[in-house]
């Protein structure tokens, strides 16, 4: 797996909010995969990258509303919560979030660290220079596409799909003049099947 490009979006430091919080980064692998909203944090032993990670919530039990850990009301009914309910993690501290894409070992980690912090200073350089733009919000390009067409998804099916009990293919319900692929035989083969 190689790192092939990595877009950083430098925090402006004139409109305060968190000063811990450098940057958002996004990270490319082998031009075909990429992970945004990582951030570059100023933490207490020096910077550190922070995977992209979402707030964990569980449900209020009266009236079963999904409510984030760090509310004291729901959302919905508006009964108190306990504050105590957010899980811990094995050093004792609460867990508010969950990473939704993480490096899976030490080595990956540093790897993946490294490359963006290097980015993250060579950043810091460009926006000194005239002119400067910041790339990070220009995945949307039809030049990202190397020529491919971004066409919308189709529209859901209106009819249901049926699943054979092994689980081993997915076909919608036959019909009159339709041909279905089953497991195994190609599309050229199901066009010269007789019905």
């Amino acid at each position: 797996m190689e790192i092939t490009e990595i877009r950083i979006k430098l925090m402006d430091e004139k409109k305060g909010g968190n000063e811990r919080l450098q940057a958002f980064c996004s990270i490319t692998f082998d031009n075909m995969f990429v992970v945004r909203d990582l951030k570059i944090i100023e933490g207490a032993k020096g910077q550190f990258v922070a995977m992209p990670s979402r707030k964990l919530a569980d449900r209020c039990p009266t009236c079963r509303c999904k409510n984030h850990l760090q509310a004291r009301f729901c959302n919905n009914c508006g009964r108190r919560l306990d504050e105590n309910r957010a899980p811990r993690d094995a050093s004792g501290r609460i867990r508010l979030h969950a990473d939704v894409a993480h490096p899976i070992n030490a080595a990956s980690r540093e790897y993946i660290e490294k490359a963006i912090l290097k980015a993250y200073y060579e950043e810091i350089e460009k926006a000194k220079q005239p002119g400067y733009v910041c790339r990070y919000d220009d995945y949307e390009t039809e030049d990202d596409y190397d020529g491919y067409e971004v066409v919308p998804c189709a529209p859901a099916r209106a009819e249901p799909v049926r699943c054979d009990p092994a689980h081993t293919q997915v076909a919608p319900p036959a019909t009159a003049g339709r041909d279905v692929v089953t497991s195994g035989e190609s599309a050229s083969t199901a066009n010269t099947r007789p019905s």
